[in-house]
């Protein structure tokens, strides 16, 4: 697995390995369909696709439908990385873009850019979608499927280790990542509100200075000014970076806070 910088940010197995009896699909041959901008489909051999193409920039292969009397309908999640939109169609999916949002080695985000398709038993053609693709700081890709809190069906954790082994193979990574820890998911959720540039105010070097040595949240903003105007642009910093800490602990106005060599955008 890559070692991002999640932490305790996400919690996740890696995919069982497969039983006697299986065999994982060859990487050579599978095949990976896209669809750029323009609305035109692709469909070439996967490592090709996943060394040449942006994926970031592709559509959704597939859309979520709206099902009714689910109480969690597909929508749309701002990107502070992106700077625009990205899709998503559950709960899980879009507390798992709001944590790779977060997360300063990824530079660029994606909803079921790529499906990827290979032999399956008997030469069936199986296909999967993950749900999320990520454009890591150093230029490779992370695939993502989202678990939900009530866990995986077998058929994706199937499918899981079959993915790990085509991402490995085009230098990728993937992830079948299950839900962050409680405290961090609502430290994360309430930084997210944020994380619009519009937060940062001009501030984040003054905020920086600030904090120079570990300082209470409250005694730093007391110190900046008026709280009203200086707690947007320190939570702004504590969503990009410019500030640390400990997300796995409650955070409130007693929480210590220090500025990081350098920040996380």
């Amino acid at each position: 697995m890559i070692p991002l910088s999640f932490g305790p940010h996400q919690q996740a197995d890696p995919p069982p390995p497969l039983s006697i009896g299986h065999r994982f699909a060859d990487p050579a041959r599978m095949t990976a369909r896209f669809i750029r901008p323009d609305g035109t489909e692709y469909e070439l051999p996967w490592l090709e696709t996943a060394g040449e193409q942006r994926l970031e920039e592709c559509l959704p292969v597939r859309r979520f439908p709206v099902c009714k009397g689910r109480r969690s309908a597909p929508g749309w999640y701002w990107s502070a990385t992106d700077r625009c939109l990205v899709h998503h169609g559950f709960k899980a999916m879009r507390t798992q873009l709001m944590m790779l949002d977060h997360d300063p080695v990824v530079t660029a985000l994606a909803c079921r850019p790529v499906e990827l398709s290979w032999h399956g038993r008997g030469g069936r053609t199986v296909s999967h979608a993950p749900h999320l693709m990520a454009r890591l700081a150093d230029g490779s890709g992370l695939l993502v499927d989202c678990a939900s809190r009530f866990g995986v069906g077998r058929r994706l954790v199937w499918r899981a280790a079959h993915l790990e082994g085509a991402a490995a193979a085009a230098g990728w990574h993937y992830r079948l990542i299950g839900p962050p820890q409680p405290v961090v998911e609502a430290n994360v959720r309430w930084l997210a509100g944020y994380r619009h540039p519009r937060y940062a105010q001009d501030r984040l070097p003054e905020v920086a200075e600030c904090f120079r040595a570990p300082t209470a949240l409250a005694e730093g903003v007391r110190l900046l000014g008026d709280p009203i105007a200086v707690w947007p642009s320190v939570f702004h910093a504590l969503w990009v970076g410019v500030l640390s800490v400990p997300l796995e602990r409650p955070l409130h106005e007693r929480t210590f806070a220090v500025a990081c060599a350098e920040d996380g955008r």
